[in-house]
């Protein structure tokens, strides 16, 4: 399972993910928070955004792709996608928010909190980002046990 944090070079975090996005079972996770940053009325990059969201899911948005691709037995769910945040996972966000030790003049991101929680939440998750360095400050204080982090 892959989660995309896209920020400031969307166009090429897209083109670094692409090819790989249709071979997992778990669809890329976008966060409606993280898809709402980066959209923008730009001819380029709502359509290079529209192309890979066919192999994302953001969860639970009616017209998203469903997390899981179908199989021959049929199609499994995911229960972090299919469940929202609770309140226990907004004091988590917020407890990260005050502890994390995040990069000198960098400020506390709730959507950035956000992603880091929800890698965490599915577990073996991947967190694709162009700020690896806060997501890991986040990270650090929600401590998962199999969440990794790859620069883009």
């Amino acid at each position: 399972m892959e989660l995309c944090a896209w920020r400031d070079d969307v166009e090429r975090v897209i083109k670094a993910l692409a090819p790989g996005l249709r071979t997992v079972p778990h669809r890329a996770l976008v966060l409606g928070p993280v898809l709402a940053q980066v959209w923008r009325p730009q001819p380029a990059l709502v359509h290079a955004l529209s192309g890979v969201l066919k192999d994302c899911t953001v969860p639970q948005a009616r017209t998203s792709e469903p997390p899981m691709r179908e199989t021959k037995a049929g199609r499994p769910e995911c229960l972090a996608c299919a469940t929202g945040p609770d309140l226990a996972d907004w004091r988590r966000i917020g407890t990260a928010l005050g502890r994390a030790a995040l990069p000198a003049k960098k400020r506390p991101d709730a959507v950035d909190a956000w992603v880091a929680l929800a890698a965490a939440r599915h577990g073996s998750a991947v967190i694709f980002t162009t700020d690896p360095a806060d997501i890991q400050a986040y990270l650090t204080v929600l401590a998962p046990t199999d969440v990794h982090v790859v620069a883009v």
